[in-house]
């Protein structure tokens, strides 16, 4: 019962810590015939890693990663694909102070009571570090979905920063690469900057929301009862680090909502069905319905900060702790590649499963 792995038919398995020499994951289930590289992966670690801009930790690590088996002359064989990540700028003693008490808000306390042993060195396996290997699946799951669904495309973005968020009417995603922030509305950017800034410099840090749309996607994807596409994203999202909150579509403001404001009203188009809104974010009784697929999740502040604050030690002593050590004022601007990671896991394991079941079989309309 190691629980380290996600997926039905494309399985994930991660594995390493944060201090540990590397970590890593292992991809099965990956179909064989399909091109891929050390070079395809790279640029989705790359927009992830540590050290980019003065609002992500300054842990250097070049995340470079390696491709150990599953891969032939340039293509998947069909066999589990290992992937490694090597760790090359660990600074172990700068969590001296925490080997033997626990970090508000972290995960320090309860890995202890469940395990009796932890590894204190970076927050060990329960690091946000462990992300990396999430991105370099989600890289094989491009690749996958690039050969059996090629107009599908994953696009990720931060749209609030603590109590700032963006105005959509603004919206434009030809400026989401360019800032630190994944934000689509250009004139939040200086706002955050300045906002993040203060609470950096004040030993402080900031949640955020984030949002990741899936376009075409084809109608079909998911099945009830459990095995619903919208459940498994939900819980996929869920299992990232720092985050406590996930919604489809227009999620809990659908409460405030009437049945006639709700519902997404049907006409036939030239190439079938067309939905009036979206307000279902693309998912119905856990079935994609052809439309964009919309999840956003909130990430908490981040735990280890330089205020102190009131905790407890091993023996039970009551202690003020500040956490050293090099951390993200934001961990919600590196959650955003990492949720456009977990949405093509997640969605190359459905088209997979839906393959297996119905063959890609569809019900005719008009």
């Amino acid at each position: 019962m190691s629980l380290n792995t996600f997926g039905h038919l494309f399985r994930v398995t991660t594995w390493g810590e944060s201090h540990g020499p590397a970590i890593g994951c292992t991809v099965d289930g990956c179909p064989p015939g399909i091109k891929l590289s050390e070079a395809d992966l790279q640029p989705w670690l790359d927009r992830r890693k540590p050290g980019t801009s003065k609002f992500t930790t300054q842990r250097q690590e070049a995340d470079q990663v390696r491709i150990l088996s599953g891969v032939f002359e340039g293509v998947t064989t069909g066999t589990p694909i290992q992937l490694m990540i090597e760790n090359t700028d660990q600074r172990s003693k700068d969590y001296s102070n925490i080997a033997q008490a626990f970090r508000p808000g972290h995960a320090d306390i309860t890995y202890h009571q469940k395990y009796g042993v932890r590894d204190y060195r970076g927050g060990g396996r329960s690091s946000a570090r462990e992300t990396a290997s999430r991105v370099a699946a989600g890289g094989v799951a491009r690749a996958v979905l690039a050969s059996l669904a090629p107009e599908l495309v994953i696009r990720g973005y931060m749209v609030q920063m603590g109590v700032h968020g963006i105005d959509r009417a603004r919206f434009d995603a030809a400026v989401i690469e360019g800032n630190p922030f994944w934000c689509p509305d250009a004139a939040a950017v200086p706002v955050w900057a300045e906002y993040l800034d203060g609470l950096r410099l004040a030993h402080n840090s900031v949640g955020a929301v984030i949002e990741v749309v899936a376009s075409g996607v084809p109608a079909g994807l998911g099945a009830p009862l459990y095995g619903k596409l919208d459940s498994d994203l939900a819980s996929a999202m869920m299992s990232i680090n720092a985050v406590k909150g996930v919604e489809i579509g227009d999620g809990f403001a659908t409460a405030s909502l009437t049945g006639v404001e709700n519902a997404d009203e049907i006409r036939m188009g030239a190439r079938g069905p067309e939905f009036l809104s979206n307000h279902a974010g693309g998912i119905l009784g856990g079935i994609s319905s052809g439309q964009p697929v919309v999840v956003r999740f909130a990430v908490k502040p981040t735990s280890s900060i330089l205020t102190p604050r009131a905790t407890i030690d091993g023996t039970g002593a009551e202690i003020d702790l500040v956490t050293k050590g090099r951390h993200d004022p934001c961990v919600g601007i590196r959650a955003v590649p990492v949720g456009e990671a977990m949405m093509a896991c997640v969605l190359a394991d459905h088209i997979l499963l839906d393959r297996g079941q119905t063959g890609a079989v569809r019900g005719q309309i008009g």
